[in-house]
Order: structure tokens, then sequence, then C-alpha cells
């Protein structure tokens, strides 16, 4: 009977993922889903809904019972106006947490890569649990109203309110461009920001910014906005990256990368950025590494060149 469930796993993950916005929280979710099915199994009325669906009603059940006593994650964007010093660092939990790709990206699946980025599942967290079980189920997994309602077991009316409700709330949300390696524009990019990143060559790193892009540093709460601002931050002595490198990384369908520095035996962060029409609209570097590479597992180079791994 496992054998029958197993193959749901990954697409379940995608779900609790995008319910729950941590990777960590995700595999436990999908654990106890996946038990509770084993527990349950035969009970199972085929004629009453496919197994599929039967699962997803057991995971959103879970997803909900885990977000009653939870606060919700965020970027570091979303706690506060930007600057400031670092302070102390926050809870893993106070943040949107990252994601390898191959935990919830179905490779037999057309799933909108875009909702697995940082920012949309961030979006996500600013939704009652079951208005974004909704908008997920709707908008990213294409189920009809009817299937929403039975799963939730609420009326087709009810599911449609709350996929406008859902909608209205994230309409202003830009995620940024899914990782792309085949747009000759984001491979240039990409390629032209690590090189610089290499070199320390700040001049050329704040040149690929946008205006109004944003740096930040999870677990703490400082961030910054504008060219201006992370061009001081960029050419602070104490602040140094100097040295550095980045190796590529398969994580929430995004430009990822390990930071890699001399002398040190793990990464230093892994960084995402954010694209959008040729320029970096966004760079946000998690440093609670020794938690995150449980999930990610070791880089596969930590020493190549970023030019080659680009390639």
């Amino acid at each position: 009977m496992i054998e029958t469930l197993e193959p749901f796993r990954i697409e379940l993950t995608g779900y609790c993922y995008r319910m729950l916005g941590s990777g960590f929280e995700a595999e436990d979710a999908v654990q106890e889903t996946l038990m509770r099915a084993w527990k349950a199994y035969s009970s199972y009325d085929s004629s009453r809904a496919s197994l599929r669906t039967w699962l997803y009603r057991i995971a959103t059940n879970v997803c909900i019972d885990m977000q009653r006593s939870a606060q919700r994650r965020a970027l570091a964007v979303d706690l506060g106006p930007a600057g400031g010093s670092f302070g102390s660092p926050l809870h893993e939990r106070v943040f949107v947490q990252p994601v390898p790709d191959a935990l919830v990206l179905p490779e037999d699946q057309a799933i909108r890569r875009e909702t697995v980025r940082l920012a949309f599942v961030a979006a996500l967290q600013h939704l009652p649990p079951r208005q974004r079980a909704v908008l997920i189920l709707r908008d990213v997994l294409a189920w009809q109203a009817a299937e929403v309602a039975s799963l939730l077991s609420i009326s087709v009316a009810s599911a449609n309110s709350a996929l406008q409700r859902a909608r209205a709330t994230l309409q202003t949300v830009d995620p940024g461009e899914p990782l792309n390696p085949a747009d000759p524009v984001q491979k240039a990019l990409l390629r032209r920001y690590c090189e610089a990143f290499e070199r320390h060559d700040v001049r050329t790193l704040v040149a690929l910014l946008h205006e109004d892009a944003t740096l930040s540093m999870p677990p703490f709460r400082w961030w910054l906005r504008g060219r201006a601002a992370i061009s001081v931050a960029l050419n602070d002595p104490a602040a140094s990256c100097a040295g550095a490198w980045l190796v590529p990384v398969a994580a929430n369908a995004s430009p990822a990368f390990w930071q890699m520095r001399p002398g040190m035996d793990q990464p230093f962060g892994l960084v995402f950025i954010d694209v959008r029409g040729g320029l970096v609209t966004g760079s946000t570097t998690f440093l609670n590494v020794p938690e995150l590479l449980p999930l990610f597992g070791a880089p596969i180079s930590s020493d190549a060149p970023p030019r080659m791994l680009m390639d």
C-alpha cells in the first residue's frame, strides 16, 4: 500500500510547502499525511473521491492543524522598515524558508514554477489557511471549483468567493522570473552577476541592480532598498565578500547559489537572486546554513569557478 501512496509525495510536498512556507514543515506534513492515509486506507472509498483528492484533503487538514498555533512566516521586507542595525538573529520560524526544487516540483506535471518562488510563497502566508488552499488548488494545480468545494466540504459558491478574495490579496505580488537557462537575457545577466561577484566588482554589481532592488540576510530582520543603500553596504570593508564565489543550486525555481568563501568547510550562505526585465530586483542570503544543509545536501562543487558552472 505504501507503493500506492509514495508517487504522490513530491506534489504533496509542493502543496504543503506553499501552505506552510517551510521545506522542513512540508516534509513533516507529508509524512503525517501519508501516515494518516496508511492508517485509514481500509476506509477509503474510491467511489466518493479519487485517491489524489483524498490525500489532498488529509494534507489540507494537516497543514491547517499545523498553522493554528504558528505565526505567519514572512520575508525580511515584511517585518519592518528598511535600514537599521542587524540586531540579534530571529528564529527560523519567522521567515519563509527555501526548498530544493527536487522536493516540490514533479517532473511530470506542468505546474507554474513561479509559485514556489520565495516572494509568492511569502505572499500566500498573508491569506487565511482555507483561502490559501483554494488559491493553490485552483490557480496552481488547476483543480475545478467543484473539486475544491468537495475537498473542503464547502459550496462551489463559497469556493469561488474564497478564490476571488485570495486573488485580490495577491494581485500586486511580483514573484520575479523563474530560472530559465534557455533565456539569453537572463543567462547573460546571471553570468555577469556571478563574475562580478567573484571579482568583488561592486560597481558592476550595483549597475546590474534595479533602482528599487532589495537586499536581505535572514535570519536577521535588517534589509535595504535601493541602489544607493546597497552600494554603501557592498563597499563596507567590514562586510566584504572579497574572495567569495557562487555555486548554483536548484532551489525555489529561482536563480540560487551557495556562497562559498576561502577557508570555510561549508557554504557561508544560500543566495537567491530575483530578476525582472534584465535587472536584479532583489538578493536574499539565508545564513542559517547548518539548518539548510541537511535539506539541500552539500554543494555539488565547492571550488569550481562560477563561469564554468553556469554553462
